[in-house]
C-alpha cells in the first residue's frame, strides 16, 4: 500500500549496531507518546508481519546461515521489508498512528552495503524498490562504541549468539562508522545520540526530538 500524499501519522526508526539500546529506548518513546494520547505501534526489522518474521528466523537462526551470501542477505532483508511496508506501515501511516520501527532501510545500507562491501547503487536501488515512497520522518541513531556493543550483546544472551552478533569486531566497526557518515549525509533526517549516557538521559534526549517530528 504505497502512500499517495503525506500521511497523518509519523514514522520514526532506530539504528545502531547489535546492543546499542535500541529495544529499551523503542519502548520509552512509546510510552511518552501514548501519554499524549497518540496511537503508536511499536515494530521491527526483519519481522513485523507473519511472513516477515518467517523471513527474519532464516536470517537470523537458520542452520546454514553462515554460507549465506551478502546478496541473499539483502534480498531477504528487503523482501521482508517489502511486505512490512504494505502490510503494516503504510496502512498505519495512513490512519494517523505513530509508528516505531526498530531498524529500517538504513540498516541494509550499513550493514550489508558498507560491513559486507555490496556495491551502493544496487543496495540503494533495492531498498527504493522494497519501501516505495515511505520513508521516516526521523531516524534517531544510537551510537556505541563497537567494544561496548560486544560487550552488551554477550552479557545479554542467553543462549547461543545469533548469525549478526556473532561477526567480528572488525565487521562492527564498519557498521559504526558506516552509521555515522550515512548520518552525516543526511543530517536533516538523522540525530546521532551518545548510547552510552545513562538510559534516563538518552530517554529525555530522544523525546526532545520525537516532539518536533510530532507536532509538524
Amino acid at each position: 500500500m504505497p502512500l499517495k500524499q503525506k500521511p497523518a501519522g509519523r514514522f520514526i526508526t532506530f539504528e545502531g549496531s547489535e546492543g546499542s539500546g535500541k529495544s529499551t529506548q523503542i519502548a520509552r518513546l512509546a510510552k511518552h507518546i501514548q501519554d499524549t494520547g497518540r496511537n503508536v505501534l511499536t515494530t521491527r526489522e526483519p519481522g513485523g508481519t507473519e511472513i516477515g518474521e518467517q523471513i527474519r528466523n532464516i536470517i537470523v537462526h537458520n542452520s546454514r546461515g553462515d554460507e549465506m551470501t551478502a546478496e541473499t542477505e539483502l534480498l531477504l532483508f528487503a523482501a521482508s521489508r517489502a511486505q512490512h511496508v504494505r502490510e503494516v506501515i503504510a496502512p498505519n501511516l495512513t490512519r494517523g498512528v505513530v509508528v516505531l520501527c526498530d531498524r529500517f532501510l538504513d540498516s541494509s545500507t550499513v550493514y550489508q552495503g558498507v560491513a559486507r562491501n555490496l556495491a551502493p547503487d544496487p543496495v540503494s536501488q533495492i531498498n527504493q524498490f522494497a519501501i516505495g515512497n515511505v520513508m521516516p520522518d526521523l531516524t534517531i541513531i544510537l551510537d556505541v562504541p563497537t567494544e561496548v556493543s560486544l560487550a552488551r550483546v554477550k552479557q545479554r544472551a542467553s543462549d547461543l549468539p545469533d548469525r549478526m552478533e556473532r561477526e567480528n569486531i572488525e565487521f562492527y566497526n564498519k557498521v559504526r562508522e558506516g552509521y555515522l557518515l550515512l548520518a552525516k549525509s543526511l543530517p536533516e533526517r538523522f540525530f546521532v545520540l551518545d548510547g552510552t549516557l545513562g538510559e534516563e538521559v538518552v530517554a529525555k534526549k530522544i523525546w526532545v526530538e520525537a516532539q518536533k517530528i510530532l507536532k509538524t
